[in-house]
């Protein structure tokens, strides 16, 4: 089978002959036929054997690990969204997510953007902690955003702040959505350090948390009508859309139209 005639397979022989002996750090040899590296040196830098990386090219992905495409796209020096599209091409996830911390602009320009916003907004980060939000947002949420000694984590208000349940509308209906959209949200990082804590403090502290996180319900993040029953301003209605950073999509901007 010729490896063009896969997307896969054209898509890994054209970085491979893209790469040149000198950029992987390989001696260039005094006859080299191959345009770019060889199988075999792809193969000997990703550790991986020279049939598996030919059943590659041959767009053959049914056994291949994320772990073997990392260590491929390593040695073929592909940038992130190369990566991301191997991935895609191999029919898998790429478990290396993109991270806030590597694009710091990105919360800058978020946090630059909430104050011109005449909407309720904030952003919340991938542990649904509130990183910034506009004053309409804090006089919407009241005892949340606009309570100083106030936890900023999501999560803390809706499962242990009491004002929480008679201030949003259908609070157990809502409550589950938010586990099973916090669940589809932290995917693989369910053990990592900063995470695993997170969820057992929430799971010590509120039954219905534990309760509902116990369900194993995954939903997407959606938008949707909101009802709330703000103390003062009586009952509202808001339409809620929320949007990622495409450089840094663990940051979410929620707005409430």
């Amino acid at each position: 089978m010729d490896s063009t005639s896969t997307p896969l397979g054209a898509f890994l022989r054209a970085h491979r002959e893209r790469l040149t002996p000198q950029q992987a750090g390989l001696p260039s040899g005094l006859r080299r036929r191959a345009k770019g590296l060889r199988r075999e040196e792809v193969a000997q830098l990703a550790g991986i054997s020279p049939t598996w990386l030919t059943w590659l090219e041959q767009g053959r992905s049914e056994s291949v690990s994320a772990h073997t495409l990392t260590r491929l796209a390593a040695a073929l020096q592909l940038s992130g969204a190369e990566t991301d599209y191997l991935f895609d091409l191999a029919g898998l996830k790429n478990p290396q997510e993109k991270r806030a911390d590597a694009n710091p602009q990105a919360r800058e320009i978020l946090e630059r953007m909430l104050p011109r916003m005449d909407m309720p907004a904030y952003m919340l980060d991938r542990h649904w902690q509130a990183v910034a939000w506009n004053l309409a947002a804090a006089e919407l949420f009241c005892d949340w955003l606009g309570k100083p000694d106030a936890s900023r984590n999501q999560l803390d208000f809706v499962f242990l702040m009491p004002e929480a349940r008679t201030f949003i509308d259908n609070w157990p209906e809502r409550a589950r959505r938010i586990v099973a959209e916090l669940r589809a949200d932290l995917g693989q990082q369910l053990d990592d350090a900063a995470t695993a804590p997170m969820l057992e403090r929430l799971r010590r502290l509120s039954p219905e948390f534990d309760r509902l996180w116990r369900q194993q319900d995954v939903l997407e993040r959606e938008g949707g009508e909101r009802g709330f029953h703000h103390p003062r301003l009586g009952p509202l209605q808001k339409q809620q859309i929320t949007l990622r950073p495409a450089n840094a999509p663990e940051f979410k901007l929620v707005m409430l139209l």
